[in-house]
């Protein structure tokens, strides 16, 4: 495939080469089926796999959840999606006392190799429910991946490689990259590695972490600062459980500075993770304190506010000001 496409379609070119490739592999959720999802992310798989690879559910997170647990008990490898992000709520219970505890729980006699897929995150002019960003909430739980694709390339290859996983991944898509930037993305089934950053941009001054939608305003923010001389490094942390400290830890320790960028909310977020684990490794390294850019700790706005509520460019220069001119 020569043509550039979107991160929407690298999923369901993803889903359609993991569905071939295996015939374990079954999606289903609300209107999967016959519209193809709510985003379109899986058209086209009802009609080349048929309605009992593709299953579209009633209206019921809980039964869902538990139906994917059932099926990956049993050897199949079910990809569920849940329509937005502030719905997952109602199928906790399945992931955290289920999912997340089956290899665990049965001695390593079961496994649960269940994805579950979900847009995430403000900027596509949403209602309530539908512009959460709370990676955290599921970073927390033991056994559990939570993976999110900062564009087409990373979401081909990650799906592939989180529908092989044999454990539970919440795979979080960033709704506002849905159809933002398109790439080529070539269609051979190249799996990438999980539990790994990428570095999209090499530098020596500071280190820029992020990850999912705000990867976008954090390569501006490196654009404007190498106009202004200044070299910064940008990581994209991508698998934001388990995380990869060692590539973070090493990119601090050769710049020195460090500013991490995120759509949720401050208080106990990923961000204040990667700080946490990289004062532990880096503290003498540090030439200034780690500083985080994040949306203020209240429920996203109506999208009259959004703008407002997401960290832009200027927020991230500014933090980047205060490590570069600290004293």
């Amino acid at each position: 495939m020569s043509d550039k496409i979107s991160l929407l379609e690298a999923v369901n070119l993803a889903l359609h080469r993991a569905m071939a490739e295996d015939e374990n592999v079954v999606v289903l959720g609300e209107d999967v089926g016959v519209n193809g999802g709510v985003f379109r992310a899986t058209l086209g798989l009802r009609e080349t796999f048929g309605f009992k690879r593709v299953i579209d559910t009633p209206l019921a997170e809980t039964m869902i959840g538990g139906l994917a647990v059932g099926m990956a008990a049993q050897g199949l490898k079910p990809v569920m999606e849940i329509q937005f992000m502030g719905f997952i709520y109602a199928a906790m219970e399945q992931l955290v006392s289920h999912a997340s505890r089956l290899r665990n729980r049965t001695r390593g006699r079961l496994t649960c190799p269940l994805v579950l897929r979900t847009p995430m995150g403000a900027g596509i002019r949403a209602p309530e429910h539908h512009s959460e960003s709370t990676e955290a909430m599921f970073a927390q739980i033991p056994g559990v991946r939570v993976v999110i694709p900062s564009s087409p390339a990373r979401a081909y290859g990650l799906l592939l490689a989180a529908i092989d996983d044999p454990d539970p991944v919440i795979f979080l898509e960033p709704t506002r990259l849905y159809r933002m930037n398109p790439q080529v993305v070539v269609d051979d089934g190249k799996r990438l590695p999980l539990d790994t950053c990428f570095t999209l941009r090499e530098g020596n001054d500071l280190t820029l972490i992020s990850w999912g939608a705000s990867i976008h305003e954090t390569l501006q923010a490196a654009t404007q600062l190498a106009e202004r001389g200044v070299s910064a490094e940008v990581i994209d942390v991508a698998c934001v459980k388990p995380l990869d400290l060692d590539t973070l830890e090493a990119s601090v320790r050769k710049t020195g500075r460090c500013v991490i960028v995120h759509e949720a909310p401050k208080s106990c977020a990923v961000g204040a993770e990667i700080a946490a684990s990289l004062y532990e490794r880096v503290l003498l390294d540090l030439q200034a304190p780690i500083q985080r850019v994040t949306a203020p700790d209240i429920p996203p706005p109506l999208y009259r506010l959004e703008q407002l509520y997401m960290p832009g460019p200027d927020d991230i220069l500014a933090a980047c000001d205060t490590v570069l001119n600290y004293a």
